[in-house]
């Protein structure tokens, strides 16, 4: 299993996650026209994609993916409240379209996806362990603060995204106003880079081979401080600890 990100933060988001004959798409914040051109960065086009499963509502996760649903024959998975939340952008429509429970595991062709709740202030916010029946990576983003439900979903994963959308400092004396400060730092809103190394900490990390950080905030934070925080979780140098930013995501990362 391998997997690989087109882009990482409050501009877009979409992951790859590749098994067999199977490749995910986990959400779709980009247009089609963008979305081709960073498929084609790791060598794949939408047709060869199987479906996309969406994590919750928001624009930067959502925003292209009934355009590229259709336009590459994708069916989509989500949860009845995302759907419920984004009936105006004419979701419904989608001819593949497929609801999940977040307590129920289901699998699309060679992948098994467990997914779990997350507190986050979207109507039914889920996030997901990936699995091909011995390997699984983990991703957890866009949630305000652990749960043990989160800590027992995670623990034990080959490989975790997980994120560090802000440093609390740089956020407290940043430009945000003071409603949007609330709401990034609150508990239904994304978690700091201390908050992640205190989560991941508490995981099962002995089998860990590929570590993560993703969702990164472009003015409330720095791959450094991100990299250093869930280096120190686990005690392993700050430069074995990966970043999925922005504009260039993450290259294709096997799962051995």
């Amino acid at each position: 299993m391998r997997f690989a990100s087109l882009g990482s933060g409050s501009r877009g988001n979409a992951t790859l996650v590749e098994h067999g004959t199977t490749c995910l798409l986990i959400d779709c914040g980009f247009s089609v026209q963008e979305l081709r051109r960073r498929l084609a960065r790791v060598h794949r086009e939408g047709s060869q994609l199987s479906a996309i499963v969406v994590t919750h509502e928001h624009g930067d996760h959502i925003r292209g993916v009934a355009a590229c649903a259709r336009q590459f024959g994708l069916p989509v998975w989500l949860t009845p409240g995302t759907l419920h939340a984004v009936a105006d952008q004419a979701m419904g429509s989608l001819s593949g379209l497929n609801l999940f429970s977040c307590h129920e595991p289901f699998a699309i062709g060679d992948i098994e996806v467990r997914p779990f709740p997350v507190p986050h202030d979207a109507r039914e916010p889920s996030q997901f362990v990936l699995s091909d029946g011995d390997r699984c990576l983990g991703v957890l983003t866009d949630t305000g603060c652990a749960t043990r439900h989160i800590e027992a979903s995670l623990t034990g994963c080959h490989a975790l995204i997980l994120e560090c959308n802000h440093d609390r400092d740089m956020l407290r004396n940043g430009a945000y106003p003071p409603a949007l400060k609330q709401r990034v730092g609150g508990p239904l809103g994304h978690l700091d880079n201390e908050s992640a190394a205190a989560l991941l900490a508490r995981l099962d990390t002995s089998r860990l081979q590929h570590l993560v950080a993703a969702h990164l905030s472009e003015k409330n934070n720095t791959p450094y401080l991100a990299r250093t925080s869930l280096g120190g979780a686990v005690g392993c140098a700050d430069s074995w600890v990966q970043v999925a930013d922005q504009d260039h995501g993450l290259p294709w990362r096997e799962i051995t």
